[in-house]
């Protein structure tokens, strides 16, 4: 593509995962209690660790990346290990140093069993697919809804009039830019509705320009910029385990990315996908951030613009560093209000479930058990986000798996498809063979 449009294509991935990126940093930041300057660091260093993963992941280097569009940032599968291991370090920077650690000792791990993980792949037929897609896209909506409240339920101004106002606004003109914009414009409509709802936000006293203020121009990414890090192992089976959730969740997304793009992923590209998020991760606690993964928001832009080209993901890995590198220009990226996010996010989320149920269409129903395998999947997928305190009372390192909905409805449709569709079944899965034959057609 032409440089301009890969850059306006990435930057509007760019805003589209801005906030998922930076509030990874702020949860562990609080909960040790680290300075504002300390945040910065971190942020920082969060923006250029998630543009280099990025480009990696798209691109391809060093038998690593899946080369499809896939955009990195922190994961949030692993905030709750990650608080757990630096409050049990005594919290501030001891505490950090230990996440670091833990981040480094499962990105070693992780990579050198993602060639056994990736053979999974044979268990995600398009019926275990279409219901980790759909959930994925059910999942991620209440983002976009407490961004469209305003933020953080219970305060204050959550639910106010003006936040849900400007929410349904920017939704609007999302649909109508999208539906009467032709080919370039058309596509970037997440990102003009993004850029208005900001414009309008401003004199609605929405937008807090001190951010930009206070921000410097320049901020070099040290590596250890905090010291070397510690290394505890009860703290690195932690991050170990969160690291499985998050290779499942990755796998999810790459399977999703495959399914929209029409690039079907193979068991070489998992390994190579994966190895990219343990290597980014293993770079993260490096570099003074946490675990990296693939980032489902993004997932939804890609089917909601259309645009396949991983290089427009590139361009986005480009403008992270660069934003890593330059605090000022973060800042102005950050001051974008989330109502506004939340409007754009609805429409995003909702292509994901989207392309789920589109991918369920094509899988058979009568005369297989495959009705129950999305049924019980997506249902007990959904426990998370109808009653978040539901685990609670659960083991520590069993709530890691189960307060993810995608990922314990992920192992669910595996292990329903091979209990219904394989076990005592001699002879070839219903599910391959509908696979198989579909391919053959579309042949």
């Amino acid at each position: 593509m032409p440089k301009g449009q890969l850059f306006t294509y990435g930057l509007q991935h760019v805003m589209a995962m801005y906030a998922g990126c930076v509030a990874v940093p702020l949860i562990i930041a609080n909960a040790l209690k680290l300075t504002s300057e300390q945040l910065i660091i971190l942020i920082n260093s969060d923006l250029f660790v998630a543009g280099i993963a990025t480009i990696i992941q798209s691109l391809g280097l060093l038998n690593m990346g899946i080369k499809s569009p896939i955009v990195q940032g922190v994961s949030f599968a692993a905030v709750a290990p990650m608080v757990l291991v630096g409050q049990n370090a005594g919290g501030q920077v001891p505490g950090l140093l230990a996440i670091f650690g833990a981040t480094i000792a499962a990105g070693v791990i992780s990579y050198a069993i993602s060639p056994l993980f990736s053979r999974l792949i044979r268990f995600f037929p398009p019926v275990v697919t279409g219901s980790i897609i759909t959930l994925i896209g059910i999942s991620l909506l209440p983002v976009a809804i407490r961004w469209a409240g305003g933020g953080i339920p219970g305060t204050p101004n959550f639910g106010s009039i003006q936040s849900i106002g400007m929410a349904f606004a920017v939704l609007m003109l999302v649909i109508i830019l999208y539906r009467y914009l032709k080919g370039f414009y058309s596509n970037i409509a997440v990102l003009l509705g993004l850029v208005i709802g900001t414009i309008i936000s401003i004199p609605l006293g929405m937008v807090d320009f001190s951010k930009v203020e206070n921000a410097a121009w320049v901020g070099l990414v040290q590596p250890f910029y905090f010291g070397w890090p510690t290394f505890d192992l009860a703290g690195i089976v932690a991050l170990v385990i969160a690291m499985l959730v998050i290779m499942t969740e990755t796998t999810g997304d790459f399977i999703a990315v495959g399914e929209i793009i029409g690039k079907p992923v193979t068991q070489r590209d998992l390994t190579r996908g994966l190895r990219a998020d343990s290597f980014s991760t293993m770079l993260g606690g490096i570099m003074n951030t946490f675990p990296h993964s693939a980032f489902a928001q993004n997932v939804g832009l890609v089917s909601l613009t259309r645009i396949k080209s991983r290089y427009v993901v590139v361009a986005a890995g480009m403008i992270l560093v660069i934003l890593g590198l330059f605090p000022k220009a973060a800042a102005v990226v950050a001051c974008i209000p989330t109502p506004v996010l939340g409007g754009a996010g609805i429409a995003m989320f909702g292509m994901v479930a989207a392309s789920g149920i589109r991918a369920l269409s094509a899988v058979k129903f009568e005369g297989t058990h495959n009705a129950m395998i999305v049924a019980i999947s997506i249902g007990v997928g959904l426990i998370p986000l109808a009653v978040p305190s539901f685990y609670q009372n659960f083991p520590k390192w069993a709530q890691v798996i189960l307060h993810s909905g995608i990922t314990s409805g992920s192992i669910l449709a595996i292990g329903l498809n091979y209990f219904f569709n394989e076990l005592g079944n001699n002879t070839q899965c219903p599910n391959v063979v509908a696979t198989r034959d579909a391919q053959t057609k579309n042949v």
